[in-house]
């Protein structure tokens, strides 16, 4: 029996508090029974974004079987993986099961791999079982269901890659796009948590686009990453450093970069409290890209006023145009990048 239309946005799953959209609602309705325009999607792995993974493992003390615990209730709290503590999701991949009549694109067919380009802070999610969870990756396989709402993005998942490298990149794709639109040659930028899956897109896209005469200079607090980021040639100059400590951080660049600063400064650190750091070390006039989920808008932009700083602040979005095919092209361009990749994901 039909459900009939539901909202394109997917307000009609929206359980508690009614009236707003998927994704700031405390609970979704997550009854796998499709309405006409939604997308049932059979699936096999969630790939959970950072800086939720991050406070998760540090919440159980890296304890895998705490850690599905904690997973699996919150899906069964609010019927959406989104981490209450931090508000951000991930990504998923599967095979579409179901495809509601009224679902308006044609070209989507019963049988096709997809990634999800919408956060899992929005998908209604219902998971069986979790049939391997590692606190060291970010990639959770489950027996698991989602829906897709018609306003849903999406990617076939490509055939010249393995799947789960793929799902590594599409989950940080809108990295890279945003930082191939906001650098431009000759610029001095900084990527602070330069050394993780999405800094490390950008690193390459970011040394693309400032040509032979700009500076890329990386902020990384893991010396084994820095080394990795060095050894790679991601960057002009690598500083060993905690981006929390903005000071020092504004010290250690401003030796590279003069009194000036940065012309933009991309932030993809997991952690909270960097915020002072990306604002202490970008020009007036300049920009920042907070790409983390851990960021704090209200300290961003208090801080920025706070120390007289002008400066353009860009959230996140993870939806950049052609993002998908721009992030898995550096996979296909860069034989280091991919080999680093598949050792960590496949």
């Amino acid at each position: 029996m039909s459900r009939g239309t539901g909202c394109r946005y997917g307000s009609h799953r929206v359980l508690e508090p009614k009236g707003i959209l998927p994704q700031p609602a405390l609970r979704l309705d997550n009854d796998m029974a499709v309405y006409d325009n939604e997308v049932l999607i059979d699936v096999s792995t969630l790939n959970i974004d950072s800086a939720s993974y991050t406070q998760i493992r540090s919440a159980c003390g890296a304890d895998e079987g705490r850690m599905r615990e904690m997973i699996l209730s919150i899906v069964a709290e609010r019927g959406k993986m989104q981490n209450p503590v931090t508000g951000s999701g991930g990504m998923l991949i599967g095979t579409v099961r179901e495809i509601g009549p009224e679902y308006p694109n044609k070209q989507l067919k019963v049988g096709d791999r997809i990634a999800t380009l919408v956060s899992l802070s929005l998908t209604p999610l219902r998971i069986a079982s979790i049939r391997r969870l590692d606190p060291d990756s970010d990639q959770v396989d489950v027996d698991a269901q989602a829906i897709m709402f018609e306003s849903g993005i999406y990617a076939n998942v490509p055939t010249d890659l393995p799947e789960k490298l793929a799902l590594a990149v599409l989950d940080v794709a809108g990295a890279p796009a945003q930082v191939d639109r906001i650098v431009e040659e000759g610029d001095a930028v900084c990527i602070i948590g330069g050394g993780g899956k999405s800094g490390v897109l950008c690193c390459y896209q970011a040394m693309k686009n400032v040509g032979p005469y700009g500076k890329v200079i990386v902020v990384e607090y893991s010396k084994e990453n820095a080394a990795r980021i060095e050894r790679m040639g991601l960057a002009t100059h690598v500083i060993v450093a905690d981006a929390t400590d903005a000071l020092d951080v504004y010290r250690k660049v401003t030796d590279i970069t003069g009194p000036r600063g940065c012309d933009v400064t991309v932030n993809n650190v997991n952690v909270p409290n960097t915020e002072m750091t990306s604002i202490l070390i970008t020009k007036g006039q300049g920009l920042i890209y907070f790409f983390s989920m851990a960021t704090s808008f209200t300290k961003a932009a208090l801080g920025a006023e706070g120390v007289g700083k002008d400066i353009e602040l860009i959230v996140g979005n993870g939806y950049t145009k052609g993002h998908s095919d721009l992030a898995l092209n550096i996979l296909r361009e860069s034989a280091d990048i991919r080999a680093l990749f598949e050792k960590l994901y496949v």
